[in-house]
C-alpha cells in the first residue's frame, strides 16, 4: 500500500516558520508529482504547491507563493514545505498528496489528480 504520513503542524504566533514533512513509503516516489493542500474549517480543499518528480518544476498558489517553499528528496522519499512568514489565514489542515505517475513538464493543480493522501497535519497561527 502507497501511504504518506504528514508532520512538523504546529500553534505558532503570525510571522513564525514551521517545516513540513511528508513521508512515503509502499510506492516509486520519484516519478510521483506531489503536492500540497489545505482545508481550513469550512471552506474547500485548496492547493498550496506542486512539484514535478524532477523536483525542478514547481507551482504555488498566489496566496503562499514568496513565502512557502515545497521541495523533496527522493532518496529520502520524503517532500517538504517550508513555511515562512506565516499569518493568521494560513490556518488549516495541510495535506500531502501523490499522483501515481505524470508529466514533469506541467502541474497538477486539483485535488482529483492526485491518487493518494495523507491523513493531515494541523498549523494554527495567532496573530
Amino acid at each position: 500500500q502507497v501511504r504518506l504520513e504528514e508532520s512538523g503542524g504546529g500553534f505558532v504566533q503570525a510571522g513564525d516558520s514551521l517545516r513540513l514533512s511528508c513521508a512515503t513509503s509502499g510506492g516509486t516516489f520519484r516519478v510521483y508529482p506531489m503536492g500540497w493542500f489545505r482545508q481550513a474549517p469550512g471552506k474547500e480543499r485548496e492547493l498550496v504547491a506542486h512539484i514535478a518528480w524532477s523536483g525542478t518544476r514547481t507551482y504555488y498558489s498566489n496566496s503562499v507563493e514568496g513565502r512557502f517553499t515545497i521541495s523533496r528528496d527522493n532518496a529520502k522519499n520524503t517532500v517538504y514545505l517550508q513555511m515562512n512568514s506565516l499569518n493568521p489565514e494560513d490556518t488549516a489542515v495541510y495535506y500531502c498528496a501523490a499522483r501515481n505517475g505524470g508529466s514533469a513538464n506541467r502541474d497538477y493543480l486539483t485535488p482529483r489528480e492526485y491518487n493518494f493522501w495523507g491523513q493531515g497535519t494541523q498549523v494554527t497561527v495567532s496573530s
